[in-house]
């Protein structure tokens, strides 16, 4: 069996993603950039959006469900008056409104979209029917009911109002969001409907847009050391779980996939799910049980 070319290196790559590629494009690039065996991403961009994608090489894949439950912040602005079949400028008009609200009533109706919520996702997305992306399906003409999904929205605020017809908001939110959802829904309380004009992911979890690397940036440091010093550890994406430490033995033990010893802080409870580390790399993630965790997920590192 042909052996997968490409470098065994893990760790992430933060790119500020433009608009106008598909993320998985992306991820082949950074992928290609570092002659890396392996790469997947955390958290799909639209190809309109931009900002961070976070770009998991080699073991760190294995800590991408972890930043994608993470929470993200989206900045965005709607515009107000139509709706399109995509929720977003990219779509064809398929109604409009005269009717534009005040900056009060946009307030108001923000208290809606807070907390747990359940949300529509758009026609155009990735959510499966019957096996077949929602977005194939709706390019194909079918208009499909498709199921409200549960959505923690921390925070919803309004940032700007530039002019009559568009309103930029910042939204902090879950796993599965959709901003299209947000504008679509929104636009509907508001009776003057709406679609999303631009909408930049500006952090996820640890990562942030700021701090990521240029398409061009990426190309320019291609094959080089250059492109290998800004990669991150694959620690980053565990960041949101307890961390306890391996025993040496325990370590061993952990990395052949079997329960070791670790010692953890005080406030770990039994059953939670917590990463074990030695010498600071991580071996794996698990189940703490009383003095030993039971890994689920097992680290391949380079000694």
């Amino acid at each position: 069996m042909g052996r997968k070319k490409g470098r065994d290196i893990s760790g992430w790559i933060i790119v500020d993603k433009p608009a106008g590629v598909t993320s998985t494009s992306v991820v082949g690039k950074v992928r290609w950039a570092l002659d890396a065996k392996k790469a997947g991403h955390a958290g799909t961009l639209d190809p309109a959006a931009t900002g961070v994608l976070a770009v998991a090489l080699g073991e760190a894949t294995k800590t991408v469900p972890y930043i994608t439950d993470a929470l993200k912040c989206y900045r965005f602005q709607i515009t107000l008056g139509t709706a399109t079949n995509t929720d977003d400028a990219e779509g064809e008009v398929i109604e409009t409104s005269a009717l534009r609200p005040t900056d009060d009533q946009i307030a108001a109706a923000l208290a809606d979209f807070r907390g747990d919520i359940m949300q529509v996702p758009p026609q155009f997305s990735a959510v499966k029917v019957d096996g077949e992306r929602a977005y194939d399906l709706a390019r194909e003409g079918e208009a499909m009911d498709l199921a409200a999904r549960p959505l923690f929205v921390e925070s919803l605020i309004m940032l700007a109002r530039p002019d009559a017809d568009t309103v930029e908001l910042e939204m902090v939110c879950g796993k599965g969001g959709y901003v299209r959802s947000i504008a679509r829904d929104l636009g509907r309380k508001l009776g003057c409907l709406g679609h999303v004009k631009w909408l930049r992911r500006d952090w996820s979890g640890p990562f942030e847009a700021d701090k990521g690397l240029s398409l061009e940036d990426i190309e320019r440091m291609a094959r080089t050391p250059e492109l290998d010093a800004h990669l991150l550890p694959l620690e980053l994406g565990l960041e949101d779980l307890p961390e306890v430490k391996a025993t040496a033995e325990g370590a061993v033990r952990l990395r052949h996939g079997n329960p070791g010893m670790v010692i953890a802080p005080r406030d770990v409870e039994y059953g939670e799910e917590v990463w074990a580390s030695f010498d600071g790399r991580a071996v794996a993630v698990g189940r703490y049980m009383g003095g030993e965790l039971h890994p689920a997920r097992v680290f391949v590192t380079p000694e």
